[in-house]
């Protein structure tokens, strides 16, 4: 955990100029209400919700936000290409999973997987993407070095990785291990399952020809309808095929399944769990504009800002929305909403300004009330419905969860910590 702190003005000055970053200067806003349907009629129970209201809201943000996305292909498989059951000096086993698509060409989402071998049955596991290749989480030399496209992260404030040319080296084995805690996952009972976003969206815009999108094109087609998905959309999608996956896999406890990623891959996870119900426990961290952050509030990181700097991440529906926040059909508190009543942890950083730590935490508070309507305790402390931020590393652990600690703009040892009390109190060891 960062201990240093620095004053609001202090924090500003590293930011990106010409935003919103204090209070005052918010525009005043009104949400869409998730429990009244667009006919206008309100919700009051829980199968309307099922039937009518959460099929209408996944229907909006699928059109005007992130973009339709394919189904699941049905010529899909799964190639264990590497075992090793005494990794990591015998506290795991390592897998290595190519997920096989065929259609219009061929696909591989390669997966590594890493399962306490200290367990009594099936273990719970948490599923995230990855930026340079597998590799990045561990240095453990049995992890398939990635060969395709990688960003770089180049430039002033950046560390080397170990990336040359966009592609990854040797030296990229552990290059963010501090983002992947993987010997406490294993110690506290937790599989990891990760795939690289170079394998369903590298992340650099050419016009849509990279990635997995030209796999599901139509005859004709060259890019994605306006109304269909980005890059963002298919790293959700390639969260729920290693679900797929992993509900295969008799070593794993595919009902106790987290999804989780920070930035911009908190964003395609908040979407992954909001679609694809079997996720049982949905961890978005610091996620921001487009994830878990009010858009109406414009502070930080703003839609037109997001669409301006990523063209690539969102339907093309969205742009229609730059500075035009409150004609939006639906705002983020609304995501979240359709996670429930499935657990759902929010987590920010106090120096995190350009994502909104405040607007993360009223999108868990305006997203409560579906959660109440569906029999949870919603967003709560010891019973009572939280009405007010908490203070710093003040987490609260109900069925919405929330914490904002100290620091920057990352996934720290106190998140990941928070976020495996959460996983057990809520999903079990």
């Amino acid at each position: 955990m960062d201990g240093s702190h620095r004053s609001h003005a202090e924090i500003v000055k590293t930011l990106p100029p010409n935003a919103i970053y204090d209070e005052v200067q918010v525009p005043a806003y009104e949400l869409p209400d998730p429990l009244v349907l667009a006919d206008g009629s309100p919700v009051t129970d829980a199968r309307t919700w099922a039937e009518r209201r959460r099929p209408e809201i996944l229907r909006l943000f699928e059109e005007h936000v992130y973009g339709r996305a394919p189904r699941r292909p049905e010529s899909i498989s799964f190639e264990t290409t590497s075992v090793d059951r005494k990794a990591l000096g015998g506290k795991a086993t390592r897998k290595e999973i190519s997920i096989r698509l065929a259609g219009q060409g061929s696909a591989a989402i390669d997966v590594l997987v890493y399962i306490p071998n200290a367990r009594s049955g099936p273990a719970p596991a948490f599923v995230g993407l990855t930026y340079l290749g597998n590799q990045e989480i561990h240095p453990d030399p049995g992890i398939t070095l990635y060969r395709k496209w990688v960003p770089s992260f180049g430039g002033a404030g950046f560390p080397d990785l170990g990336v040359r040319d966009n592609r990854a080296t040797e030296a990229t084995r552990g290059a963010l291990a501090a983002m992947w805690p993987v010997e406490r996952l294993l110690e506290r009972g937790y599989a990891l399952a990760v795939a690289c976003t170079g394998d369903l969206d590298p992340d650099w815009h050419d016009g849509y020809q990279n990635g997995l999108h030209p796999f599901f094109y139509r005859p004709g087609q060259t890019a994605p309808a306006p109304d269909e998905w980005g890059a963002l959309g298919v790293w959700a999608w390639g969260m729920s095929r290693i679900l797929d996956y992993l509900e295969t896999d008799a070593d794993i406890a595919a009902r106790r399944v987290a999804v989780t990623g920070t930035s911009r891959l908190g964003k395609a996870a908040l979407w992954a769990g909001a679609q694809d119900e079997r996720f049982a426990l949905v961890i978005p961290n610091e996620s921001g504009c487009g994830g878990a952050a009010l858009s109406r509030r414009r502070f930080g990181e703003t839609v037109a800002r997001i669409n301006t700097t990523f063209p690539h991440w969102f339907c093309g529906n969205f742009k229609r929305y730059n500075d035009h926040e409150d004609a939006l059909p639906v705002d983020q508190h609304m995501l979240v909403a359709l996670v429930a009543p499935r657990p759902v942890y929010l987590a920010s950083a106090e120096e995190d300004l350009w994502s909104d730590p405040r607007g993360e935490f009223l999108a868990a508070y305006h997203a409560a009330p579906v959660y109440r309507l569906l029999g949870t305790d919603g967003l709560s402390v010891d019973g009572q419905a939280v009405k007010e931020m908490p203070g710093l590393h003040q987490p609260i652990m109900s069925t919405i969860g929330y914490h904002i600690r100290a620091g920057k703009h990352s996934v720290t040892t106190y998140d990941w910590e928070r976020f495996m009390d959460f996983a057990d109190l809520h999903m079990g060891r």
